[in-house]
């Protein structure tokens, strides 16, 4: 299978788990000592290394997956993702580079449907013995407007 169609599945797994709210189950997308970041497109030129959410292994995403459960108070929504094709750049043994155009609505509980996001995943995956993981994977927002109800994982 080719990486582009191998990196489309993995960014539709992906997707899937946090539309259908098995967040449990996302960190999983990711290796062990890995990079989540949200940002804006303009602190990403910028080159700022800090993020709206910032995450650097894979139990500080199980950690923000038991305060969203646990201990975050914000009104139910759930999300739909629209995904595009990804863009295969550099393979090396870091890993595939990837860059991934994307979408968000967001749905909330009175049935109000909103484009919440859209931008870019800008990735580096790892092929391991569990298939394509995220090594990295910054989220680079178009606006640089970020909304409070920032709780579910983009």
């Amino acid at each position: 299978m080719s990486a582009v169609l191998r990196v489309a599945e993995l960014n539709a797994a992906y997707a899937q788990t946090i539309d259908s709210d098995r967040l449990e189950s996302w960190p999983d997308f990711f290796i062990e000592d890995c990079l989540y970041k949200i940002t804006s497109a303009d602190n990403h030129k910028r080159g700022y290394s800090a993020g709206i959410v910032y995450a650097d292994s894979r139990a500080m995403l199980r950690d923000r997956v038991t305060a969203l459960r646990t201990a975050n108070i914000y009104e139910r929504q759930s999300y739909r993702h629209i995904i595009g094709l990804p863009l295969i750049g550099a393979t090396n043994p870091s890993g595939i580079a990837a860059e991934t155009p994307f979408l968000v609505a967001r749905i909330m509980r009175d049935g109000r449907t909103d484009v919440f996001a859209t931008g870019v995943y800008l990735d580096v995956i790892r092929d391991d013995a569990r298939g394509l993981r995220f090594a990295e994977r910054v989220v680079v927002c178009d606006s640089r407007h970020f909304d409070t109800l920032l709780a579910i994982p983009l």
